[in-house]
C-alpha cells in the first residue's frame, strides 16, 4: 500500500510538472511621446519583470501626444496608455469617448516657460513686452491666462510667436524668442544645448503661481475595466512596482532604459528622471497615496481644463476617473 501511495504521488507530481505554465496576458502600453528619461520607469519596469510578476507580458510603443494616445486606446489599439489627464477628460466631455484615468502619475503639472538667464527675466511679470514661442493648440498657451492672472502679469502685453516644436529650443538659445514653453522635466538636456552656446536656461514653473493641476495619468477604457477588472488591477500593481523601484534606483533604471532606447544618453536620462520623480513622489503623494487624487485639486484641475478648452464646467468630471483598482 505504501509503494502504491508513493507511486500515485509521483504520478500526480509528474502530471503537474507536465502541464504548461499559465499563459501571460500580452499587453501593449501606449506612451504619450518619444521615450526620453521621463519614461524610464516603464522601460526599466518591463526589463525587470514588474508586470511579468503579475502575469502580464508587456510591450511599449512610443506616442505622438496625449490626444493621439487617447484615440488609440479608445480604438482598442492598446488597452492602456500614458496621457495627460486633460486629454482624457476633454475626450470624454466633448465626444463621449469611453476612457478613464485609472492612476494619477504626476501630482502636479510640469508646465513651465524656459528663459535664458542672460535675458534678465526672473518671473512671469518680466515677460511683459517679450516674445514667447508657441505651437498651435499648445496647452501652455491655453493655461497661461490663469497663470498670468495669478502672477499679476498682463497677458495682453505679451507677443505669441507660432513656430514648430522641433525649432523651439534653438529659437530660444539664439535669442530669436524670449521664452519657450516646455515641461520642466526636460530642462537638463535642453540646458546642455544652451551651455554649448554659452547660455543657461532658467525655468519658470506654472505651479509656482499656485497653478497646481494634475497632469500625466495612466488610462484605459470602460470596456477593459468592465470586461477584465483583474487585468486592470494586475497592470496597476506592476506600474506601482515599476515606479517605486525606479524612484530608489534611478541610475540603474536609466541603464535599463538606455539599453532599450539607444538614442537616449545616460546623463540625459538621469537628468530627466530626477526631475520626473519629483512629480510622482512628494508630499502630495505621501498624503493621498501613490496614484490617488485629492478631491480639491481634482476639482480645480477640471475647472482649468474646462475654461481653457471651452467645455461645460458643470459636466461631472468624475465619470472620467476610476481609481478603484489601485493597489
Amino acid at each position: 500500500m505504501m509503494r502504491t501511495s508513493i507511486a500515485a504521488g509521483l504520478f500526480a507530481l509528474a502530471a503537474i510538472a507536465a502541464q504548461p505554465a499559465r499563459a501571460q496576458d500580452r499587453v501593449l502600453l501606449q506612451l504619450d511621446w518619444i521615450p526620453t528619461g521621463e519614461h524610464a520607469a516603464w522601460f526599466a519596469g518591463a526589463a525587470r519583470g514588474a508586470w511579468r510578476d503579475q502575469g502580464i507580458e508587456i510591450s511599449l510603443t512610443r506616442g505622438y501626444g496625449s490626444g493621439d494616445t487617447v484615440n488609440k486606446v479608445a480604438a482598442g489599439t492598446a488597452p492602456f496608455g500614458v496621457a495627460d489627464i486633460s486629454a482624457v477628460m476633454a475626450a470624454r466631455a466633448r465626444q463621449g469617448t469611453a476612457v478613464r484615468s485609472i492612476m494619477q502619475i504626476y501630482t502636479h503639472s510640469p508646465h513651465s516657460l524656459f528663459v535664458l538667464r542672460s535675458s534678465g527675466i526672473t518671473n512671469f511679470q518680466g515677460l511683459e513686452g517679450r516674445r514667447i514661442g508657441i505651437t498651435p493648440g499648445n496647452s501652455h498657451r491655453l493655461y497661461f491666462p490663469e497663470v498670468a492672472r495669478r502672477a499679476g502679469t498682463n497677458p495682453d502685453r505679451i507677443t505669441w510667436v507660432n513656430t514648430d516644436a522641433s525649432a523651439m529650443a534653438a529659437l530660444l538659445i539664439s535669442r530669436r524668442i524670449d521664452a519657450a514653453p516646455f515641461f520642466a522635466i526636460h530642462h537638463y538636456y535642453q540646458n546642455k544645448a544652451a551651455q554649448r552656446a554659452g547660455e543657461e536656461i532658467v525655468v519658470l514653473p506654472f505651479v509656482e503661481t499656485g497653478f497646481a493641476i494634475y497632469a500625466t495619468t495612466l488610462m484605459t477604457t470602460d470596456e477593459v475595466i468592465q470586461r477584465n477588472p483583474d487585468l486592470v488591477r494586475r497592470f496597476l500593481r506592476g506600474a506601482s512596482n515599476a515606479l517605486t523601484w525606479t524612484e530608489a534606483n534611478q541610475a540603474e533604471a536609466c541603464r535599463l532604459h538606455v539599453a532599450r532606447n539607444r538614442e537616449v544618453e545616460q546623463d540625459d536620462c538621469e537628468g530627466s528622471l530626477r526631475a520626473t520623480m519629483t512629480y510622482v513622489f512628494n508630499d502630495h503623494q505621501r498624503q493621498t497615496g501613490l496614484g490617488r487624487q485629492d478631491p480639491a485639486r481634482m476639482r480645480f484641475t477640471w475647472e482649468q481644463i474646462a475654461a481653457s478648452q471651452q467645455l461645460d464646467a458643470a459636466w461631472d468630471y468624475r465619470q472620467a476617473i476610476d481609481l478603484s483598482h489601485l493597489p
